[in-house]
């Protein structure tokens, strides 16, 4: 009978030639860390960072200053953002 698997044991399973695995745990114990402390570690800050870059607006300068112009204004909320207020509210503020 298999064993469930936890939510905070999920795996990933991979191969590395033997010299890549030798610098691996050569920087592992270089840090302190268990060699899956370290790998783990390794891939979560890429992985944050291919996030962040894909998830990242990049401005042009005019659309950077069109974009804080916006910002400074002080228009008074049309009915459409007085309906989308409302709509947060009743759905998002209960």
């Amino acid at each position: 009978m298999a064993t469930p698997v936890k939510d905070r044991d999920a795996r990933l399973n991979f191969r590395v030639r033997p010299d890549i695995k030798e610098r691996i745990e050569k920087a592992a114990r270089v840090a302190g860390k268990s060699v899956t402390d370290f790998a783990v570690a390794a891939l979560v800050d890429t992985a944050d960072e291919v996030l962040e870059h894909h998830y990242a607006t990049e401005l042009s300068n005019r659309d950077r200053d069109v974009f804080l112009a916006l910002l400074n204004r002080h228009d008074k909320p049309n009915k459409l953002l007085k309906r989308a207020a409302k709509t947060h509210k009743r759905l998002i503020e209960k």
